[in-house]
């Protein structure tokens, strides 16, 4: 495997690492400014959000100006976000704070882009590989991030959050350096006089279909369910320490099975390992319904994140199946931007979901939309996939 996909396996790690560490307090800091109920998961919302805005842009802008240039934009703009977060949480601002989150959603949505950057860096016989090497990058973020969040508490005196932004800071500036020090591909040129079917034209494509549904409702799934975690836990009486943990659990689930997650992908098709990851989304649900204990979060979660992994990494691969290379920059941009907003879907209703549902059908209510992937993805053996046979 080359170099330069070790390299964005680390940086993913550093990313991800900041985006677990807010996924364990801007609930929690949302509850302590929102005026009103339904604004308390407003930060991840505008978080997921500014992942939107940027998803688009950043793949366009990097097909013309290249990998290193967008994924150092992108950095910058995480480190102002989290300088305008962090003001926020000092001055009990709910609007700056969520300006914050939504400047580091910029960021994310940019370093989105690491698995697809991985692919030019390596022969197409390990793509699999890398998309999941570059995920698994995750697992180091699953010990970084909650860790962080509980140390940081005692950093700054005027809020046991403030410290956790002074660690996001640090980790964006390594971030920084180690993709300024990669030999990232350069830009491709661009062939204007190659035809670039319409997005009309490319969604006719079951495969394309199927695939964007399956990042789309994978991860807005998991976005809905466990951002209401924390708000559910800290109801039933569970403590932050408790919370955190069972967040890092779950950020295991979704980032350990990424060290076998291309294996299987290579023996037993990409079909076959996202509908594995439905039956794992399906289990979550049926195991968050039994009961509040520490344990029903702890496997409910953990099962939430291997559900995740399986369809947005099989989701994933099964993309690169869909697009000719002059139509990549829009295939790409349009798969994250829809992946992405349906995260941002998922994070705003959660908190006014469980006010409105309560927490057992708000589980129920993900139920149909896993259902819908599953189906999807199983008709696919009915149409002609004009793909090579692992998909």
């Amino acid at each position: 495997m080359p170099f330069t996909v070790w390299g964005l396996t680390i940086a993913q790690a550093l990313l991800m690492s900041g985006n677990i560490l807010l996924v364990s307090i801007s609930a929690l800091v949302g509850q302590e400014l929102a005026a009103h109920p339904a604004l308390m998961t407003l930060p991840i919302a505008c978080q997921f959000i500014g992942v939107i805005c940027a998803t688009l842009p950043a793949a366009h802008l990097m097909q013309r100006l290249g990998r290193k240039i967008g994924f150092v934009s992108g950095n910058l703009i995480g480190l102002l976000g989290t300088w305008v977060a962090l003001q926020g949480l000092l001055q009990i601002s709910l609007a700056l704070f969520a300006l914050g989150t939504f400047l580091i959603g910029i960021a994310i949505g940019v370093g989105q882009q690491y698995r697809f950057a991985a692919l030019e860096a390596c022969a197409q016989p390990l793509h699999a590989r890398a998309i999941s090497m570059v995920m698994a990058g995750g697992v180091l973020a699953a010990i970084i991030g909650p860790n962080l969040a509980i140390l940081s508490q005692h950093w700054h005196q005027a809020s046991p959050y403030a410290g956790a932004f002074y660690g996001l800071f640090g980790l964006y500036v390594l971030a920084m350096l180690l993709i300024m020090a990669l030999p990232l591909p350069k830009p491709m040129p661009i062939n204007h006089d190659a035809k670039v079917r319409s997005y009309k034209q490319l969604f006719a494509q079951p495969l394309l279909l199927a695939a964007v549904a399956s990042g789309m409702i994978g991860y807005g799934i998991m976005v809905l369910i466990m951002t209401a975690t924390p708000l559910a836990m800290n109801h039933h009486q569970h403590g932050f320490a408790d919370t955190a943990h069972v967040i890092q659990w779950h950020v295991l689930g979704m980032f350990v099975p990424s060290f076998v997650t291309g294996s299987l992908i290579r023996r037993f098709t990409t079909r076959r390992v996202i509908l594995w990851g439905c039956g794992a989304l399906l289990l979550s649900v049926l195991v968050n319904l039994t009961g509040q204990g520490f344990w029903n979060y702890w496997w409910g979660l953990l099962l939430l994140g291997v559900g995740w992994n399986f369809t947005f990494i099989g989701a994933t691969h099964l993309l690169t199946f869909s697009y000719l290379p002059a139509e990549k920059a829009k295939v790409q941009g349009i798969n994250e931007f829809m992946v992405f907003s349906a995260a941002a879907v998922g994070s705003l209703f959660a908190g006014q979901g469980l006010v409105l549902l309560g927490w057992a059908w708000l589980n129920l209510f993900a139920i149909p939309w896993i259902l819908l992937v599953a189906w999807l993805i199983w008709r696919l053996k009915e149409q002609p996939l004009g793909v090579k046979s692992e998909a």
